[in-house]
């Protein structure tokens, strides 16, 4: 499978648990040998404010925060581009789904899923969308950025134990017949991290039912990188989601 990766991503732009050191370099050390790294290229103020103000990415850049924000929606657009021909993965951060079209909170600045699915429309190369938001959190960013249009279904999930968890996936994939498939791919859910909830085979599993929804209905799927905090246990979440997604 095709990674998006940029070495800028190993930076540690803020003090936030998104940009701490040594989280980048745990995922790539366990995925190195079973997958292919592209690198990201950076979106363009017009690729952003398909989904965001000018005001909003004003404020990015005098943060300081603009050019690996803009790197990390560059790369989501790279994966949903590889994405329509086999299934890839996006490992950038800063993470994005807490990013409103205005607004940004929760280590995130621009919305990566959101602005690579408006990117892919605005092309004419996908009629209909679904986000799977895996995170622990509720990706408020990405449904007050795509909820309303009618092309494209966010999906946050909302089970609080395991089994409830794989089977609300498995439910909403089993009706899923969109053009595209984006994972907004938070790992903090995991039983070793924040939530405590799934275990590493789980996302083995959640990457099949994916990749099995997308091939039933002829279209593509791919994954961002969101939340996952635990060093340890990251890099083998990420590879267990990305073999199912290659499986």
């Amino acid at each position: 499978m095709k990674v998006v990766f940029h070495r800028e991503f190993y930076q540690v732009y803020t003090s936030d648990p998104a940009a701490s050191p040594g989280r980048m370099e745990a995922v790539v050390k366990v995925i190195e040998p079973y997958v292919e790294f592209v690198d990201a290229i950076p979106a363009t103020d017009e690729q952003i404010r398909l989904a965001h103000t000018v005001a909003h990415i004003e404020r990015v850049k005098r943060e300081g925060l603009y050019d690996i924000a803009a790197l990390a929606a560059g790369g989501a657009i790279l994966a949903a581009e590889l994405a329509l021909k086999e299934p890839s993965f996006g490992l950038v951060r800063p993470p994005g789904h807490h990013a409103s079209s205005n607004s940004s909170w929760g280590f995130c600045y621009f919305n990566n899923m959101a602005i690579a699915l408006e990117h892919l429309r605005k092309q004419g190369k996908i009629k209909t969308a679904y986000v799977l938001d895996i995170d622990l959190h509720f990706g408020d960013g990405t449904v007050n950025i795509l909820g309303g249009k009618n092309y494209v279904t966010v999906h946050n999930v909302s089970a609080q134990d395991r089994k409830t968890y794989l089977e609300e996936v498995e439910a909403e994939m089993a009706k899923c017949q969109v053009d595209i498939i984006g994972i907004s791919a938070g790992f903090d859910n995991h039983e070793d991290d924040w939530g405590g909830t799934l275990k590493t085979e789980d996302y083995l599993k959640i990457g099949k039912m994916v990749r099995e929804a997308a091939n039933r209905s002829g279209g593509s799927c791919f994954a961002i990188l969101e939340g996952g905090y635990n060093h340890k246990v990251l890099g083998h979440n990420v590879l267990a989601l990305i073999k199912g997604l290659s499986n």
